[in-house]
């Protein structure tokens, strides 16, 4: 175009869209399309890193003192344009590691804290997440000056445990660890609502029954980390908030001493904001000014003073010293009648009866003025609800037991999705071990592999057998919070041997016969079981015409019953593996949609799935032995056969009902092959086809052999968090 035309002149010199805007995303044009976006929203294009640069390695190389020292000192060091209560920190850093941390479900592991996703959207800007803003501002120059040696994620978490010290709790402790996201966790499904606090019953099968939260939820509003502080859809009932309350904090993995020790001790310092009028207050982040610089929830009103600071509309705290920690909680709780009140913002809140002032807080801001303490109504819960009062009476007749719970049930609130503790960097961390890290002992490296190989191979098992059996054990491992995998062997334990997508006659006839060869070697169970996995997979290539190793590195151990809180894996058990196509029972969400699901909790790409899937196929490893998505006449060998048929034009694809589908000759009409919708989404989606038709190619027959080992042993090896520290060469 003429660089002086009319439209050049005056047309919008932008690419709308391509640069300034978000395109709108294909499942807005077409809602049925499956979105392949979360396999890859990590990738090396987000990041900012080097591509060599190793987190664990840069944590490693922190001055863990000095931080510690500068965290101390931020505690008290109150800034102008955000005062400190009291002039402590403490309960705002508190409540920023909690809310971080907090996200975290155990139903599918995502959420918490350990990618730092609390800076971006939505969770920058929920309600519940009001002038959390400001925290991480505050935290800023301690970031700017450790650099890359001190994690985002890592650094929120830390403020709260050290916020705890500074206020006199003897903490468990903290490992350090957690590497940056560089962008939303596209992959979290946080819910439904389009609107923010929406009414319950949306995200509820009936709200009477707490248990009937949606899965994998746990908050009972969109835009809140657990329960409505003022009661269910705001309406204070302490009695019905604490059942809420028990299956919201069951479903962040906690039970209910846990449950009430956190709420006790988290609210045993700092206090909520809720002066001035609602109506006050601006916008979240996300939806202020650029003037605002990431700022979000303007307080016209606040003046400097940390009296006038507003988050929730609740006021006031909830002990007599907020900044310390002590039993003021329990004795304001329980040394008083309460009754219902609001907060200067209209929120329902309880408050005591014929409290002395002597007895009250002081103002935040000017210490000479007691002010009103107060409870939510899930305080109030603790109170009514006679679990919870039990275990409060217990805290009340031994305090040392309540700082101790609280201690041990803040490290676990922090620490749940960084997976065993070899995985835990930092002279803070501790050395006991702990049963939710899901532990397993070290196993031995020293046996003969190559001979426990050769006994593998001429035993009776099928090569099928062998991979099925190997990918059940491994296919458990979820990168969210590190949880699963083939190491530790507990697919032989219950309650994964019961499994049904375990094929448990199966799983028991393939362990009859790996076990005793692995106590003959000397070599663990989880190693054989991978190892035999290996074995198979090595004759399916060499049934194709190739002949390639699986790489194999021993020192994998087994867990014991003991070592295995059997009930929290519960929640690891598959619904559905499209890698061997099958589902439990017919679901609302398609087929392929859990596979997409399960490949990305794996850890897979898109590439990955792709070249997993099509393997598996022709390997003939289908739960059950079904031949849907078996594209191939010679089943067992691994060839390219899923994708070459899959994309021959002499074929024609009919379906036939509820996800299953026809593959018939185009020219007789004659039913070639079956198939469901997780096999033909790799022929009608075009970024999946276009993955299948790399691999039907001609010449890459080999590639996809060389890819499919590749992504084989990712899986395999998705959980040696024992070689985190070896060298690469391992």
């Amino acid at each position: 175009m003429d660089g002086n035309s009319p439209r050049a002149l005056t047309g919008c010199p932008v690419n709308h869209g391509g640069n300034t805007a978000m395109n709108k995303p294909v499942t807005k044009w077409w809602p049925n399309a499956l979105n392949l976006d979360i396999l890859h929203q990590h990738g090396a294009r987000t990041n900012p890193m080097d591509r060599g640069f190793s987190y664990r390695d840069a944590v490693k190389t922190l001055d863990f003192d000095a931080l510690r020292e500068d965290m101390i000192a931020l505690m008290t060091d109150s800034q102008d344009w955000w005062p400190a209560d009291w002039g402590h920190y403490g309960g705002l850093m508190i409540r920023l590691a909690w809310h971080s941390a907090g996200s975290y479900r155990v139903q599918d592991g995502r959420g918490g804290g350990g990618g730092g996703n609390i800076r971006f959207a939505p969770l920058n800007s929920w309600p519940d997440n009001a002038s959390l803003d400001k925290a991480r501002r505050l935290l800023w120059p301690i970031k700017k000056k450790y650099g890359n040696a001190l994690s985002w994620a890592d650094l929120i978490l830390y403020s709260g445990t050290i916020a705890y010290e500074t206020m006199g709790l003897k903490t468990f402790g903290f490992a350090f660890g957690r590497e940056d996201i560089w962008g939303p966790e596209q992959d979290v499904y946080w819910g439904s609502e389009n609107e923010w606090l929406a009414p319950s019953e949306n995200r509820y099968g009936d709200l009477q029954d707490a248990s009937t939260l949606e899965n994998p939820l746990s908050a009972v509003h969109m835009g809140l980390i657990y329960v409505n502080p003022e009661g269910v859809n705001g309406q204070p009932d302490p009695a019905r908030t604490a059942m809420h309350v028990r299956e919201t904090f069951a479903r962040m993995a906690m039970n209910d001493e846990e449950t009430a020790a956190l709420t006790c001790g988290g609210h045993t310092v700092g206090k909520a904001h809720g002066r001035g009028a609602v109506d006050n207050i601006g916008v979240e982040p996300e939806a202020a000014g650029i003037e605002a610089q990431g700022f979000g929830w303007s307080n016209p009103g606040h003046n400097s003073e940390a009296t006038n600071a507003f988050t929730s509309g609740i006021e006031g705290a909830w002990s007599k010293e907020p900044t310390k920690w002590d039993m003021g909680y329990f004795e304001m709780l329980f040394g008083y009648e309460w009754e219902l009140g609001k907060s200067p913002a209209g929120a329902w809140q309880w408050q005591p009866k014929d409290i002395k002032p002597e007895d009250c807080p002081v103002d935040p801001t000017d210490t000479s003025k007691p002010t009103m303490p107060m409870m939510t109504d899930a305080d109030m819960a603790m109170r009514v609800d006679p679990a919870y009062n039990e275990i409060c009476q217990k805290f009340m007749a031994d305090p040392e037991y309540f700082s101790d719970t609280f201690a041990r049930a803040w490290f676990k609130l922090c620490h749940r999705d960084m997976g065993p503790n070899a995985n835990y960097v930092g002279p803070f961390s501790p050395t006991e071990e702990l049963i939710w890290q899901d532990p397993v002992p070290m196993g031995s490296a020293g046996y003969d592999v190559a001979a426990l190989k050769a006994k593998i191979a001429a035993s009776e098992l099928t090569p099928s057998e062998m991979i099925a059996t190997a990918w059940d054990s491994a296919r458990t491992f979820r990168g969210s919070d590190k949880r699963g995998g083939a190491n530790g062997a507990r697919i032989r334990l219950a309650p994964q041997k019961d499994w049904a997508g375990n094929e448990p006659e199966r799983l028991a006839r393939v362990l009859s016969v790996l076990e005793p060869l692995a106590a003959e070697a000397g070599a663990s169970v989880a190693d054989t079981i991978v190892l035999a996995g290996n074995v198979g997979l090595e004759a399916a290539i060499a049934a194709a015409g190739a002949s390639v190793g699986v790489p194999f590195v021993p020192g994998r151990g087994d867990a014991t019953d003991e070592m295995t809180d059997a009930e929290s894996f519960d929640v690891l058990e598959p619904v559905a593996d499209g890698f061997r196509n099958w589902q439990k029972e017919e679901y609302a969400v398609s087929a392929e949609e859990m596979m997409l699901d399960k490949a990305q909790l794996m850890g897979l790409t898109a590439q990955e799935m792709a070249v997993l899937l099509g393997g598996m196929r022709v390997m003939g490893t289908n739960h059950g032995g079904t031949e849907h998505g078996v594209f191939t006449d010679r089943v067992g060998a691994l060839t390219t056969d899923f994708f070459v048929n899959l994309t021959d034009m002499a074929n024609s694809w009919h379906h036939v009902d509820d996800g299953h589908y026809e593959i018939r000759d185009r020219a007789s009409g004659d039913v070639k092959w079956t198939a469901t919708s997780a096999d033909l989404v790799f022929g009608s989606n075009s970024v999946l086809r276009s993955y299948a038709e790399v691999y039907a190619q001609d010449d890459n027959a080999e590639k996809f052999v060389s890819d499919f080992v590749a992504a084989w042993t990712k899986v395999m090896m998705a959980d040696r968090y024992d070689l985190l520290d070896q060298p690469a060469a391992a």
